[in-house]
């Protein structure tokens, strides 16, 4: 007996020891962990029952259980002078149907959906429901408020990261949507038409959806997805990222940026847009797979902007009718019209007329099939692209490069958060490292990594690599420091000083409203 108890009591001096070491492992070492390592600690720390699969059965309780807490309300507002032209027609695009925004008059308002995914408060939502906001206001499914701030934006995947300052929240466990299956069963879980933490249930209908919703604002709504039609046409060139997962689960407005689940409570995607005459639901939701959207919010959050590679091609999706114009056999696969200039197509090998069937060794019938797996990957990776050239076969490994780096400049309030003030600038920040000290000649400072159209920085064209020494003649050396100057404005006045990519010195004043 006395023996048990010494084993018993060792067992439990073990296991706090144990416990004490991984917190202090998880205080110590989460800030520089991407979302998915944040993730296993969480659920390391928090272990739950495991989450029966529906297949056979129809059960969503313990899904619907899991993922409700930690989706999130999130109500936006801003201004007339915050909008440009382009804004307002993705807001007619997107808004209208997901958004809900109210009459263009004085203060408008929006609300839509958000995921968090780190018990630190980051959140996932749509850049189409925060790209305006001055303010961003979430509540949580426990009824709690918070006021957010913008981390970062990728227009190109329609993904933002917004952040409260909150700890020890619940998150939805990331799942594979590589592993989703057409005809499995999946949740849409969001605040449709102000109705907070609704459930619907549907099936998914397809993947890989390339429906040319992204980046082609300057289109008339004649189609059910706010788009004219671009079939036989070849697309015009952007750097849109399109491989949405479709489901007839049920989606309507407010559901933008809200989960697409699977049945043990996985996230595999978020939603972003519907197929509707109507503006709302008709059977036809679109969700960003999650294995993107990982990539994209892991950049924003330790580089405060997206770093995307590219293979250096432009490129026609081939079918019949295109084969035909085209005068070539082929009727599917990604018909190489062009190569960048010393990008990473061109010095594989490449040539314009190839036909790009495989990447990786997967099959390519849409461009979406491309898009997707460069999504996900960084400059400086590799990708093995299959081509069929004068009826053979080819293989090359391509090289991604980074996209061009944004010109230099060559030219020379009432009391708000501290979050509404961040949001109004318009801008993403990182601290400076110290090679990035040294080349202007400064002692601190953060880094632009992001501008955002129609705010404060674009307005006073304040590129993407300029530094900022100081506001209100505080130094700046992080973001919280940002957070502390930025309210101590004199008459309602900020004054932004720093150093241009050119090696200018700069000093702005801002009229906060």
């Amino acid at each position: 007996m006395k023996k048990f108890g010494l084993t018993l009591l060792a067992a439990f001096i073990g296991g706090g020891i144990a416990l004490g070491t991984y917190k202090v492992f998880e205080n110590k070492y989460t800030d520089n962990m991407t979302f998915q390592e944040k993730q296993k600690v969480y659920f390391a720390s928090n272990p739950s029952a495991p989450i029966t699969s529906s297949a056979g059965e129809v059960d969503f309780t313990q899904a619907a259980a899991a993922v409700t807490p930690a989706v999130v309300y999130i109500r936006v507002t801003y201004s007339n002078t915050s909008s440009n032209s382009d804004q307002d027609q993705l807001q007619q695009l997107f808004g209208n149907m997901f958004g809900q925004r109210s009459q263009p008059q004085g203060v408008q308002m929006a609300s839509g959906s958000g995921v968090i995914i780190s018990p630190d408060g980051y959140i996932v939502t749509n850049n189409h429901v925060v790209e305006k906001a001055d303010k961003i206001t979430v509540n949580t499914n426990d009824h709690r408020t918070f006021q957010a701030k913008v981390i970062g934006t990728d227009p190109n995947t329609d993904l933002a990261l917004i952040k409260i300052d909150a700890s020890n929240l619940p998150i939805v466990k990331f799942g594979n949507s590589d592993d989703a299956k057409v005809g499995e069963w999946v949740l849409a879980v969001g605040n449709p038409f102000n109705l907070t933490s609704t459930v619907t249930a549907g099936i998914v209908s397809a993947k890989g959806r390339n429906i040319g919703i992204i980046g082609n604002e300057d289109n008339q709504d004649e189609s059910p997805f706010g788009r004219s039609g671009n079939q036989g046409q070849p697309r015009a060139a952007n750097k849109a990222i399109e491989s949405f997962i479709q489901t007839d689960a049920a989606i309507n407005p407010g559901n933008s940026g809200g989960a697409l689940v699977n049945t043990k409570g996985e996230l595999i995607g978020i939603n972003a847009a519907i197929a509707s005459h109507t503006g709302s639901y008709e059977g036809y939701g679109f969700a960003i797979p999650i294995n993107l959207a990982k990539k994209v919010l892991n950049d924003i959050e330790k580089y405060g902007a997206v770093k995307r590679g590219f293979v250096g091609v432009s490129f026609t999706q081939l079918d019949p009718d295109v084969a035909q114009t085209l005068h070539i056999d082929n009727t599917t696969g990604l018909y190489v019209k062009d190569l960048v200039h010393g990008g990473g197509a061109e010095a594989a090998g490449i040539k314009a007329g190839d036909v790009i069937t495989k990447v990786d060794g997967s099959p390519i019938y849409e461009s979406s099939d491309l898009q997707e797996r460069v999504g996900e990957l960084q400059p400086g990776d590799k990708v093995h692209l299959t081509v069929l050239r004068d009826g053979a076969e080819k293989e090359f490994t391509v090289t991604l490069k980074a996209d061009a780096p944004p010109a230099a400049r060559t030219a020379a309030a009432p009391s708000k958060s501290a979050a509404e003030l961040f949001n109004k600038l318009g801008a993403s920040f990182m601290p400076l490292n110290n090679s990035q000290k040294a080349k202007f000649h400064v002692n601190s400072g953060v880094i632009v990594t992001q501008v955002r159209p129609g705010r404060l920085f674009d307005d006073t064209e304040i590129p993407v690599g300029s530094v900022i020494t100081s506001i209100n003649k505080r130094p700046i050396g992080s973001i919280a420091d940002m957070d502390n100057a930025i309210t101590n404005t004199r008459n309602g006045l900020l004054v932004i000083s720093g150093v241009y990519p050119d090696g200018t010195s700069f000093s702005n004043t801002f009229q906060v409203q």
